[in-house]
């Protein structure tokens, strides 16, 4: 019994690092990540976010034809850091600093190391709702917003004594 109960008690061990490792290569927080509703970068933004390549674009350097990511400064289609990093290696070159990603509609700031909330920033709207369109078929599903500095101010004007 007592020799189970130390195999046991190793095979949790082990079980633990296990977990470890994972945490190291995946993330111990993965899940849910809170995009940005401002950002610094965006006077990079091409002035013509309305004509885009479409998301089934290959990635302009390597023909990968997906994991691929639409630059919002130049409208250049490259390739994720998960298939040969161009985009990556793109931003790197240039300092283009905001893209799209045609997996998932996301939108990524390399230089603030963050995602941006493409449906509450008003310059990034335009663009995902022509991405979304390009690759459903229908305009994208409006969420409510929520907005505290609009309520902050709005409960600063009431009067105080209603």
């Amino acid at each position: 019994m007592a020799d189970q109960a130390g195999t046991s008690s190793s095979h949790l061990e082990n079980v633990l690092e296990e977990d470890d490792d994972y945490d190291l290569i995946y993330g111990a927080e993965s899940g849910w990540v809170e995009a940005r509703t401002q950002c610094d970068h965006l006077a990079s933004l091409s002035s013509d976010l309305a004509h885009i390549p479409t998301p089934n674009t290959p990635c302009n350097r390597c023909q990968h034809p997906s994991e691929n990511w639409l630059c919002l400064c130049c409208k250049d289609v490259l390739c994720s850091r998960f298939v040969n990093k161009h985009m990556l290696e793109h931003h790197k070159q240039t300092t283009h600093c905001i893209a799209l990603s045609y997996s998932d509609l996301s939108v990524w700031c390399f230089a603030c190391d963050s995602y941006l909330d493409a449906q509450v920033i008003r310059q990034l709207r335009p663009v995902h709702e022509t991405a979304y369109i390009l690759k459903f078929g229908e305009a994208p599903p409006h969420r409510s917003v929520e907005c505290p500095q609009l309520e902050d101010k709005q409960a600063k004007d009431m009067p105080s004594g209603s």
